[in-house]
């Protein structure tokens, strides 16, 4: 998987694992949207009409914010509702609380979806999982017709780590630059109205995500 250009070889080594762990193809607002915490929310009213969602719950020491979740637009809402679900999904497969992926397969497709299932065997082959904070801001929708989209945001990724599953060992390494992350995502609309990330490239040290 390219996502990184370095990652990991063992544990030991002092580069982490970080909490959005969403493989890609390349390795390259306003207001605050409520923390979901460790359990999902409802589902927004502009996607009531689709299939049930499968719960996702994160261990109570894992917390994802996403800002900006509230844009008036009933679609773009729906988009980066189901795009935080997309990233919950994900640390829910690598920390053990959704160990079927059924959520992962829900909200990915395609390339998204192969590089995902890497990221989270990479986790497992090390023995690692995940703990700390990791924060989603800046996250713009585009509208690419009725039924596809690309969403640019950023993740702050400072206050998370990786940790050892045997002895809960924390792995922490120093806020840098690579600590942001920009990810450029496009998502299409499934026949059951998912928005389902279908390919994301992401970039460390962008200069638009530093504080």
């Amino acid at each position: 998987m390219n996502r990184r250009t370095a990652f990991l070889t063992t544990l030991a080594v002092t580069t982490a694992l970080t909490l959005t762990a969403c493989g890609s193809d390349d390795d390259k607002a306003g207001g605050t949207e409520a923390e979901r915490g460790n359990k999902s929310a409802s589902p927004s009213a502009s996607v009531d009409n689709s299939p049930d969602r499968p719960e996702i719950e994160l261990p109570a020491d894992l917390k994802l914010t996403f800002e900006g979740g509230k844009t008036g637009d009933p679609v773009k809402d729906a988009i980066l509702a189901d795009n935080a679900e997309r990233m919950r999904a994900i640390d829910a497969a690598i920390t053990g609380t959704d160990p079927e992926g059924k959520a992962l397969a829900f909200y990915n497709t395609g390339k998204a979806l192969q590089a995902a299932l890497d990221w989270v065997a990479q986790f497992e082959e090390a023995g690692a999982t995940l703990t700390g904070e990791a924060r989603y801001y800046d996250r713009e929708v585009t509208l690419q017709g009725e039924d596809s989209a690309t969403l640019i945001f950023c993740a702050d990724e400072s206050k998370g780590f990786s940790k050892d599953k045997k002895t809960d060992e924390v792995h922490k390494t120093p806020v840098t630059k690579n600590s942001y992350v920009l990810y450029h995502t496009r998502l299409d609309r499934n026949a059951d109205g998912v928005w389902q990330t279908s390919q994301i490239v992401s970039t460390r040290g962008a200069a638009q995500c530093l504080p």
